[in-house]
């Protein structure tokens, strides 16, 4: 019994490392991609990069947080008064992320030009868009 345990708990763990090391591996992907297409500077790169993986990491959070709020909701039990209540959350954490957006998009115009923070949108698309052609030509294999 110990046995399939150690060897359970073994699996999960590579698992776990194999998902940590493919998200590092795009991370750092991206961060050459968007580094390359938008022809930054050292001197804004190091600005650049503190303030674009800050916005990452704190709307991942609200996008997460907005998700398991979802995940929660008991569709055959809720009152019109709890739904009310989750509408005014939802409403809150979006009003959250829009300011986190303009103060991202505020921040970013300190470091790169307007020009440049339009442009890393459609950086950021084509690179979705790129990773997931990838990810369904590796599905088909």
């Amino acid at each position: 019994m110990k046995t399939l345990i150690s060897i359970v708990f073994i699996l999960s763990f590579s698992l776990v490392t194999v998902a940590q090391s493919n998200r590092d591996k795009i991370k750092t992907l991206k961060i050459a991609y968007i580094t390359e297409k938008l022809n930054l500077s050292e001197k804004e790169a190091q600005k650049f990069w503190p303030i674009y993986n800050n916005f990452e990491e704190e709307n991942s959070r609200l996008r997460k947080e907005a998700y398991e709020a979802r995940k929660k909701i008991n569709f055959e039990t809720i009152t019109e008064e709890d739904a009310k209540q989750i509408l005014k959350e939802w409403r809150l954490n979006d009003n959250k992320r829009q300011e986190l957006e303009n103060d991202y998009i505020n921040n970013l115009t300190k470091v790169i030009s307007a020009k440049k923070v339009i442009l890393l949108h459609r950086i950021e698309d084509d690179f979705k868009r790129k990773m997931f052609e990838e990810y369904k030509k590796r599905g088909r294999h």
